[in-house]
């Protein structure tokens, strides 16, 4: 089968990509990927570019924590911790396993914005609408959500940084062995 996989780094896309799969700095520990490459679904990819757009017309760019995570990988994540409330069990197929979902943040002059929890915080406190993060963080991620929706996107409400596409299911599920260079 074939996927129509783009790849998602500068100069063509204007985004920091650094991916927390592919270090120590995540949930598990240790790196998952053993390559930090960052691939999206054509689809997936035209909707990130019209987001990095509406960043670049407020002085913003995003960074990019993940974004295709084959799905050896999110078997690895879900071994690690089988929590529904923040992974897609992989017998069900995550819409990162379909390239169509990207993990990400905002960036002022290079710095992050807060947004009340860091990356991968499986906590409530992760979940949009919270009142009970800081107002600035609030409004930082409410900043990410418009621009990110703006662009075409769908988010998870459990996870401030989860944005997929809305129809995410009628895209095949990507195996290691069927990217350009593998990851694992």
């Amino acid at each position: 089968m074939k996927f129509d996989l783009v790849e998602i780094a500068p100069p063509v896309f204007d985004v920091d990509v650094t991916l927390a799969y592919a270090t120590a700095d995540n949930l598990t520990g240790r790196p998952v990927y053993r390559k930090a490459e960052c691939f999206l679904h054509r689809d997936a990819a035209d909707k990130l570019q019209a987001a990095i757009d509406l960043g670049r017309s407020l002085g913003l760019r995003l960074r990019i924590f993940d974004a295709l995570r084959p799905v050896e990988a999110q078997w690895k994540l879900w071994t690690f911790n089988p929590d529904p409330e923040f992974l897609a069990d992989p017998r069900r197929g995550s819409p990162h396993s379909r390239g169509v979902a990207v993990d990400l943040t905002l960036l002022d002059g290079g710095r992050e914005l807060d947004m009340g929890t860091g990356f991968d915080a499986f906590t409530p406190l992760s979940h949009h609408g919270r009142t009970d993060v800081s107002t600035e963080a609030q409004r930082n991620r409410l900043l990410l959500m418009g621009l990110m929706t703006t662009a075409g996107w769908d988010f998870y409400r459990n996870e401030w940084w989860h944005y997929q596409l809305f129809d995410a299911r009628r895209y095949a599920l990507v195996s290691d062995a069927d990217l350009p260079r593998p990851m694992m």
